[in-house]
């Protein structure tokens, strides 16, 4: 089966997560697909695929006869998907791509070169789009796709290679994929997952990321007298948004730049609550972001009474970087495989998360491979077929190398 057969029967399964689920996966629907690609690797000869007790996908291909001693690689993709649980996705292709705008179905949208000026570099290819009322799921069902494609590449191929792993995860949009993956079961040295967007996309710097909410206890009174008396809670939430640093929100910052960025706000006189995701790629920065935030919390209880405000911060995930730099020949490695399948390597800093960042940090190495596709969890959302089969043979092109490495 090719890859854009795949891919199209992929995303018409709905596997969004929920982040206000308890379960492991957070929805019943992310199985389906799960049960559908254990049955597809078992009709490839991969008979040792399952599902494990967390709705993670695992399997193995066994190592070449000369190979048995090489280092075990492994490949890695989400099957879940932002959007609503009741999308349907209906994608268009476009054969023999003409390079200029695309309409996006009879919903008024358009995909614009202006906006998305690498389509001109797709002149000529097989482009899929959304029809402008869903998301595509690129993110990350090309990832699955193409990793599933690899598999029945290598089972039909002599070509020598190590032992190989894969893993499709669910729940990484909510950011609990890599958090319920048994990384020692998975039994890989290093991995690669597949979630990113160009061709040619390698990244292994991420955010350094948490959570802060703010909970605010206001003092209610009638205003005709309230003087000396009423604590404004809302108020007082209007006063932490300033002392914020106004440039540091999501914005008006890119590549290293950090921010602080208020999700959501609720309240009234008597209460209020703000939730904030922060983010860093460096360290130290990373550090001080808490540091102001816990300095916002005392000065504000110094001036209207302890308790008043709360600060309750939670860290999420952290910088890879730290992990890959003492394994850089997966770095290193990835652009050979780029170079020889002539892509043209693209390193930049993720300004988000992977499962690789929470799998290094837990003893699996694991850079983000791009998949091919663009302006991911919107009505935007585009790949071409080319760019997914330079995946596959980059993927390929690692399997060859790491097949000499003991």
């Amino acid at each position: 089966m090719k890859v854009e057969e795949r891919f199209l029967e992929y995303i018409k399964i709905n596997t969004v997560s929920d982040e206000t689920s308890s379960t492991h996966p957070s929805t019943s629907r992310q199985l389906i697909l799960a049960k559908k690609l254990v049955e597809e690797l078992k009709v490839l000869g991969i008979l040792n695929a399952h599902i494990d007790e967390n709705g993670n996908v695992m399997a193995s291909i066994e190592a070449s006869k000369d190979c048995k001693n090489a280092k075990v690689l492994g490949f890695i993709a989400h099957m879940d998907t932002v959007g609503q649980e009741d999308d349907s996705v209906n994608p268009q292709i476009i054969r023999n791509y003409d390079g200029n705008d695309v309409t996006l179905g009879t919903s008024g949208k358009v995909l614009s070169v202006s906006m998305y000026p690498e389509l001109k570099e797709y002149t000529g290819r097989n482009l899929i789009t959304t029809d402008g009322t869903t998301i595509l799921g690129a993110d990350d069902k090309a990832g699955v796709a193409e990793i599933m494609t690899l598999c029945e590449l290598l089972k039909n191929s002599d070509e020598p290679h190590g032992k190989i792993c894969i893993g499709f995860t669910p729940d990484e949009e909510i950011g609990q994929g890599g958090k319920w993956f048994d990384v020692e079961a998975f039994g890989a040295d290093y991995a690669y997952t597949l979630d990113g967007d160009l061709e040619g996309g390698l990244e292994y710097e991420n955010f350094n990321a948490a959570s802060a909410v703010f909970e605010i206890n206001g003092v209610e009174v009638h205003p005709g007298a309230a003087k000396g008396v009423m604590i404004n809670a809302a108020s007082i939430a209007c006063k932490i948004q300033s002392m914020l640093p106004n440039a540091e929100v999501p914005e008006l910052t890119e590549e290293y730049e950090g921010f602080y960025h208020l999700t959501e706000l609720q309240g009234n006189t008597q209460k209020a609550k703000m939730t904030y995701i922060v983010r860093h790629h460096d360290a130290a920065c990373f550090k001080a972001q808490k540091m102001t935030l816990e300095h916002i919390e005392k000065v504000l209880n110094e001036e209207y009474g302890k308790n008043t405000v709360t600060l309750v911060y939670k860290e999420s995930y952290k910088n890879m970087a730290e992990i890959i730099n003492q394994n850089y020949h997966l770095i290193e490695n990835a652009k050979k495989a780029m170079q020889e399948a002539k892509v043209i390597p693209i390193i930049k800093p993720i300004r988000g998360g992977t499962d690789g960042a929470t799998l290094s940090y837990r003893g699996l190495p694991c850079p983000n491979l791009g998949t091919g596709g663009n302006a991911f969890h919107g009505v935007y959302e585009h790949i071409t077929v080319e760019g997914m089969e330079a995946v596959i043979e980059i993927m390929f092109n690692l399997v060859k190398i790491y097949s000499k490495v003991y």
